[in-house]
């Protein structure tokens, strides 16, 4: 077993996880996504994007891909909900629906990287 592997596959689970527990709930309704959830799962995004970097396969590629698009639309929706609680009190339902919606987008590029970590390992050959 790979510890390399382990950390990895831990990082892209955990980030996907995470991204899901801030997307799920009532999409306007601030009570259901906590920006604590959201900010962890930046951070680590931002960790399984550095594990990501060093590998140099056609799918390591696309892993990276995917992992650029979902920091770049979680941080996206950081800045939205950043912005929408220094402005407003509390949230409105539009500033936090943007939000919500921009995580749904990373949250489809963290599914599709989890796909790929399992069709990745599902056709590991052992040499």
């Amino acid at each position: 077993m790979s510890l390399e592997k382990v950390f990895f596959g831990f990082f892209v689970l955990l980030a996907a996880t995470l991204n899901f527990g801030f997307f799920v709930g009532d999409l306007g309704d601030a009570n259901y996504h906590s920006a604590i959830e959201l900010y962890a799962a930046i951070v680590v995004g931002l960790v399984a994007t550095v594990l990501k970097l060093g590998d140099r396969t056609q799918i390591g590629a696309i892993h990276l891909a995917t992992s650029l698009v979902a920091d770049i639309q979680l941080i996206a929706a950081a800045v939205v909900l950043s912005i929408g609680l220094a402005t407003e009190d509390p949230v409105t339902p539009a500033t936090m629906a943007t939000a919500v919606s921009l995580s749904g987008g990373a949250l489809l590029a963290n599914i599709v990287s989890v796909v790929l970590l399992v069709v990745e390992t599902a056709t590991f050959r052992r040499r």
